[in-house]
């Protein structure tokens, strides 16, 4: 299998399996990908999805193009990468435990999380092969100083993971062998929250950069009266006056 699923608690863990061609994205890790996404978004117990690879080589080495080649372009609806900028529903981490390159740098953009090993590096080599990074790639003004996502998008070269988290597009930069643990242990921290806060929250602050604020304000009071009404915010508050842990409602599936 090109892609490895192993549940950590309420964290499901995605593996790209292809260490031998650098963990570059075929038709069958593509879909492999969507469907463990589709599958942990409709998982109540699950409440963070971790993406990550195996090896230190690369992340991901992007789009395969042997396989290309071979079978023609993947479907563009079956990405997972559609599925992650399209509003999907749980918060998704990626554990960069190597260089992420061209489609695997967009990967990387789409979750919302990102740990990245100290030898890893970004890069954006679409116009070396007369192509545009149209997948995520061309959306780094949206993460980055526009000066700085030109460059990275005009000349190909690499981002070091060091720069990546001066500039903000990393969380955590971290030795290798601690990626993985590191990245786990953020996506723990999330599931402990409420599973409709922790879903809205994610959800207004992408509208947040792309609403005007009449529009977000309006979202924002209608989402809070959606929790006001549910039962986390009344086991949330009884929790603390408890000095307990919560009991949160598992969500509807998505």
């Amino acid at each position: 299998m090109p892609v490895h699923r192993e549940h950590r608690g309420r964290v499901m863990l995605l593996t790209i399996d292809r260490p031998e061609r650098r963990n570059s994205l075929d038709h069958a890790t593509l879909n492999a990908l969507s469907s463990g996404l589709r599958d942990a978004a409709a998982d109540r117990e699950v409440r963070a999805v971790v993406l990550t690879a195996t090896g230190e080589r690369a992340f991901s080495a992007g789009l395969d193009l042997k396989a290309v080649a071979e079978a023609g372009m993947p479907d563009p609806a079956a990405s997972p990468l559609h599925l992650l900028r399209d509003g999907y529903p749980l918060p998704v981490l990626a554990a960069i435990n190597g260089p992420a390159l061209g489609g695997g740098f967009e990967l990387a953009l789409a979750c919302d999380l990102r740990v990245a090993a100290e030898h890893a590096y970004f890069a954006l080599p679409e116009v070396s092969l007369g192509i545009a990074a149209t997948e995520g790639g061309t959306d780094l003004p949206q993460r980055l100083p526009l000066a700085v996502a030109l460059e990275v998008g005009l000349t190909g070269d690499r981002l070091t993971a060091s720069r990546a988290y001066e500039l903000g597009l990393v969380n955590r930069v971290v030795p290798g062998p601690e990626v993985l643990t590191t990245t786990v242990a953020l996506a723990e921290r999330i599931a402990e929250h409420s599973p409709a806060a922790v879903r809205t929250t994610k959800d207004l602050m992408y509208r947040s950069i792309e609403t005007d604020r009449a529009t977000l304000r309006a979202r924002a009071r209608e989402a809070t009266d959606r929790l006001l009404a549910g039962p986390d915010v009344v086991e949330g508050m009884a929790a603390f006056a408890g000095k307990r842990a919560p009991r949160w409602a598992a969500p509807a599936a998505s």
